[in-house]
């Protein structure tokens, strides 16, 4: 695998940290071309590394076809995107125009100016996440190439979750919720808005109005931000305050899981009342906004202000105390009994900086990023087409995060 990584920041330094440590060999990891807009940091992760399999290059992830010429120039044949957000489509689009294979994070999602809440999507969405992508898999198959969407820990690892538990440990699904939570702590940042992920995609997916799927209402319901908060036991951690969000597990587990009679799915992230207070304000006064505005000579677009200015995850390290844990609780029926389990990864903020030398929270993420990944690489997720992890086998990916340390648990609820 010849790999081209668009995005060096904390997530992307994790994967090919990773990928590294999984193949010291080179066997199939053979070549990473780390790209970002800011060479510096490229460069900076290219040093960490200090690997003669890694190359780095200044690369403007909105521009095709500067993606494209370098894909040529190194001939790469797997593109990873760690990018932000709203570059996804044009990376997803130069991979595909350049015949290589390719993997994201997530996806990019377009709210309606004015959203119709209620049921229906499309409702409320010009672009609704996953969309773009599901809608260009008969293309991709019909070229021969692999798309692999929603990489890392949720979506991601939690996806593999699902499928498990539907094959597994149920007779019958009824409801899957995705629950991401924890105690982490910032020490020393109290009196500041500290984010613990990439600030563009909490500004993108908290503020946009909130999807769940329920078979019974007729598909996917959509709300306005902040909905649905409830106090939840989380394993290991405590309770939490969770509020849903938009995010694309409650998509491709209704397009994947149904068959397993799936009614339910929601997607709900813990949420301290200072950052929903903060993002609210932010939204009010249309600095979430994506659209350039006028500043004297020149423009600038109001959100990339609020991500250049707050406190970056890749510098958050040894002062943020406590542990993630992310996982998927299920109800169903096993042997004509009601049955319900929660299947979480559990991570501690200790274990992420001994290993990586980063935060939980993107080490996490990473982390599963990685192992899929990996299985690509190998072949066993790989086949022609646009696919989400809950179309493969889960058997695999599971003992492969046995075999690395990357710890799951399963509980009755």
């Amino acid at each position: 695998m010849r790999m081209m990584l668009v995005g060096a920041g904390a997530v992307g330094q994790c994967i090919v940290e990773m990928l590294k440590e999984r193949d010291p060999e080179k066997e199939w990891f053979m070549y990473c071309l780390l790209c970002d807009l800011n060479e510096k940091r490229a460069k900076e992760v290219k040093e960490t590394l200090n690997d003669n399999r890694f190359e780095y290059a200044k690369v403007n992830a909105t521009h095709k076809e500067e993606i494209k010429q370098l894909i040529k120039d190194k001939q790469i044949d797997f593109v990873m995107d760690a990018s932000s957000p709203f570059c996804a489509n044009t990376i997803f689009d130069a991979a595909f125009e350049s015949h290589c294979d390719y993997a994201n994070m997530g996806t990019w999602s377009v709210p309606k100016k004015n959203p119709n809440y209620g049921l229906g999507i499309e409702n409320s969405y010009e672009q609704p996440m996953t969309k773009y992508n599901f809608d260009r898999h008969d293309a991709w198959k019909k070229q021969g190439n692999c798309a692999l969407i929603c990489l890392g820990i949720d979506p991601g690892v939690v996806n593999v979750f699902a499928k498990y538990l539907c094959e597994y440990e149920f007779d019958q699904i009824d409801e899957l919720h995705v629950k991401d939570g924890g105690n982490l702590e910032v020490n020393g940042h109290e009196d500041e808005i500290v984010f613990g992920f990439n600030v563009w995609t909490v500004l993108d997916e908290v503020m946009n109005p909130n999807v769940e799927y329920d078979k019974d209402k007729g598909g996917f319901i959509v709300e306005k931000p902040f909905a649905g908060k409830e106090t939840f036991l989380m394993p290991e951690v405590g309770y939490n305050t969770l509020v849903k969000v938009e995010h694309e597990e409650v998509v491709t587990m209704a397009r994947y899981l149904s068959k397993y009679g799936l009614k339910k799915c929601t997607f709900k992230i813990a949420l301290d009342e200072s950052l929903m207070n903060a993002l609210q304000v932010l939204d009010q006064l249309h600095l979430n906004r994506i659209e350039p505005i006028q500043i004297g000579d020149i423009q600038v677009v109001p959100r990339d202000v609020i991500a250049a200015c707050a406190y970056q995850p890749k510098d958050i390290k040894n002062e943020m105390t406590g542990s993630m844990c992310v996982g998927v609780l299920a109800k169903g029926i096993k042997d004509g009994k009601e049955k319900q389990l929660m299947m979480y990864q559990y991570y501690s903020n200790e274990q992420a900086m001994k290993r990586f030398g980063l935060q939980a929270v993107v080490a996490q993420t990473g982390f599963g990023a990685a192992l899929a990944i990996e299985l690509y690489a190998k072949g066993i997720y790989r086949k022609n087409g646009v696919y989400s992890l809950e179309a493969f086998d889960p058997l695999p990916f599971l003992k492969l995060m046995e075999e690395t340390k990357f710890e799951y648990k399963i509980e009755e609820y």
